[in-house]
């Protein structure tokens, strides 16, 4: 079993990570102690997925508090938070584990307090991640039966986490509870993080799978090799889930074969305050497309479109998983934004879905 994706050394008084961009060829581990290696560790994808950047941003706020050096010691704590909420504009935990952290630290009467509250809440958040993973694997469990083969797009497992993991998650849950799960990951162009992350812990779990290219998703449906398709998420708004460049197209794919698609996700994922029209898609460098590993694979200077992100209609997602339960669309959105947890809209259905609220 992996260690945690994220954690805080007590020994060392740093961020320890596990740099993904290494896998699979090596398990390697950075020690983090200043908030522009985080910063760069995040921009490089060094630590990437929504609830793992929720634990960088709480994380990259301990950091701070400790590191800081000027005298307006507050003003340059919510100055340098707020740069590291820019780092990666589309995924919405960044910025959520960053201010849950940052609101908590200034309730600090001084710099000592502050720094303690900081702490203590960045290893709070990172708790409660695997705790609302495991809910959402056991919540998504009972829509998978024994037997099913589960494709999954990008990397939403306990690498994307702290721990255990959101779509893969709900795998491994069902694994747990005796299912026969197989899975089929889609390669995930251009960085391959269904290739080079997916597979590589699925393989340390001795899970079965198998991978696949983008282009073949469609081809495999048709064929009727996949039951369902579970993705995680980098931001839910009410009518659109944002998640890696080529989601909405197995969606689409999806939904023409009539084969479930899910997406799972907690709730901090959610944004209750924008729709899709207003959630700026983070572009990349071009050179992901030109070159891989450090070899040309197109012709240099040729122009190239580098989303990371694209944005799947709620009319396409058969449900959402969240550690509050299974909820299918129209989500309950209104409601929602009264409330902090989902608690009072679920009711029991044996199929473990709501038919709208």
């Amino acid at each position: 079993m992996l260690m945690r994706t994220i954690d805080w050394s007590d020994e060392k008084g740093c961020v320890t990570i596990i740099d993904q961009t290494a896998l699979p060829l090596k398990l390697a581990l950075i020690d983090i102690y200043h908030i522009n290696a985080l910063n760069d560790a995040i921009l490089r994808l060094k630590v990437r997925g929504a609830p793992a950047l929720g634990a960088a941003g709480g994380f990259g706020v301990a950091l701070l508090a400790r590191t800081i050096k000027a005298e307006d010691y507050r003003e340059e704590l919510i100055k340098e938070t707020e740069s590291l909420k820019r780092v990666r504009p589309t995924a919405v935990n960044l910025s959520w584990g960053a201010d849950r952290v940052l609101t908590k630290a200034l309730t600090g009467r001084d710099r000592a307090e502050i720094e303690t509250l900081a702490l203590a809440e960045a290893k709070a958040l990172a708790d409660e991640d695997v705790a609302q993973c495991r809910a959402i694997g056991e919540h998504g469990a009972a829509l998978l039966r024994s037997g099913d083969t589960v494709m999954t797009h990008c990397n939403a497992g306990r690498l994307a986490c702290v721990d255990w993991g959101t779509a893969l998650g709900v795998i491994r849950s069902a694994i747990e509870q005796g299912k026969d799960i197989k899975v089929i990951s889609c390669e995930t162009r251009p960085l391959n993080q269904g290739s080079r992350i997916t597979c590589f812990e699925l393989m340390e779990d001795r899970i079965p799978v198998t991978l696949i290219t983008d282009s073949m998703a469609g081809h495999v449906m048709r064929q009727g090799k996949v039951d369902k398709v579970i993705v995680g998420a980098d931001r839910i708004v009410e009518d659109a889930v944002f998640n890696k460049i080529g989601t909405y197209s197995h969606s689409v794919l999806a939904k023409a074969h009539g084969i479930p698609f899910y997406v799972a996700a907690p709730l901090s994922t959610f944004d209750f305050r924008h729709a899709e029209k207003d959630v700026v898609i983070e572009e990349r460098d071009p050179e992901e497309l030109r070159r891989w590993n450090g070899t040309q694979i197109a012709p240099a200077g040729v122009p190239a479109f580098n989303p990371a992100f694209d944005a799947t209609p709620m009319e396409n997602v058969t449900a959402v998983i969240t550690e509050q339960g299974v909820f299918k669309p129209p989500l309950p959105f209104t409601g929602l934004k009264k409330s902090s947890s989902l608690k009072r809209y679920i009711k029991d259905k044996p199929e473990g879905v709501r038919d709208g609220i």
